[in-house]
């Protein structure tokens, strides 16, 4: 049986409780019976992110591959399908799943992210490449951005009040603005729904290759907050001219992902107000939540 990372284990057990105890228990047989019905061999060492595991494998009939298990989570349940609708167009391949288990046969891709380019243009401009190619009519069935964002407007009022109203008013009436007028009516494109560096992977047949979509229904200028809220643009947000480098990344974003600017910058603004309150409530480091603030008040 394959041994499951211990810091992964630790971790979700410390996240999920008795349900993460019980889900890692039974995580190397699960893999086991993946591995004989899907006819695979491990070859390497299991890799893990914040909700999965990834077991390298190889496959007679397939290129390499990895067999990739989340713990169940309603975030994942669309992640398959929006692998099916792609096709290997701009994002791994998809060869087999089992939704139950939250399991999938994939294409591995090569090594390291898109966040290990240095060339800031290059890296952004790749960002909206692929937000371009991956905008594809969305099949039936995949959950609406309108219906995710109907209940912000309450969520962020009674959050900011909850928590001191930490952020200005301005801030939180223009995000109101922008959830009543470009929330209820979005169209019916497929969007990856958390786009960033770490997203998107070295591979062979495409130079870059999207992982970890959401499956989202909706406006792609919902997915700028991911690509401008990094580590690549918090050293812009700690710089001399945080404003100016923010706007200029945010204008290679949009002309190479061929979405509105000002679409994208309320978009971004509103998700902004959310993460910024989330990161209070949760008790992000101060450093993240001051550069969270300073994107608020930029964006604003």
């Amino acid at each position: 049986m394959i041994e499951i990372p211990d810091d992964f284990a630790r971790e979700t057990v410390l996240r999920e409780g008795d349900p993460g105890r019980t889900w890692i228990s039974t995580l190397p047989g699960l893999v086991d019976e993946l591995l004989q019905r899907w006819d695979c061999v491990p070859d390497g060492s299991v890799l893990h992110g914040h909700i999965g595991i990834i077991v390298p494998v190889r496959h007679t009939d397939l290129p390499p591959s990895v067999i990739k298990v989340s713990f169940p989570h309603p975030g994942n349940v669309y992640e398959p399908d929006a692998f099916s609708v792609w096709n290997g167009s701009g994002a791994v391949h998809l060869y087999d799943r089992d939704d139950e288990q939250f399991a999938m046969l994939l294409e591995r891709a090569g090594h390291g992210t898109l966040a290990d380019v240095t060339d800031f243009d290059q890296a952004v401009s790749t960002l909206g490449q692929l937000s371009q190619r991956l905008a594809v009519d969305a099949p039936e069935g995949l959950p609406r951005l309108s219906d995710l964002v109907a209940d912000w407007e309450t969520e962020i009022l009674t959050t900011a009040a909850e928590l001191g109203d930490p952020l200005p008013r301005r801030a939180l009436d223009a995000a109101i603005a922008t959830l009543r007028e470009l929330g209820p009516d979005q169209p019916d494109t497929l969007v990856h729904g958390d786009l960033h560096d770490a997203n998107v992977l070295p591979g062979e047949r495409e130079p870059w290759l999207a992982i970890d979509p959401k499956g989202y229904v909706g406006d792609r200028a919902y997915d700028t907050i991911t690509v401008i809220r990094s580590i690549r643009f918090a050293h812009l947000l700690f710089g001399p001219n945080p404003e100016q480098g923010l706007s200029r990344g945010l204008d290679l974003f949009c002309e190479s992902a061929g979405i509105d600017r000002e679409r994208a910058r309320r978009w971004a603004q509103v998700r902004a107000i959310n993460a910024a309150l989330w990161g209070r409530q949760h008790h992000d480091p101060d450093w993240v939540i001051q550069a969270t603030d300073q994107l608020v008040d930029i964006l604003t």
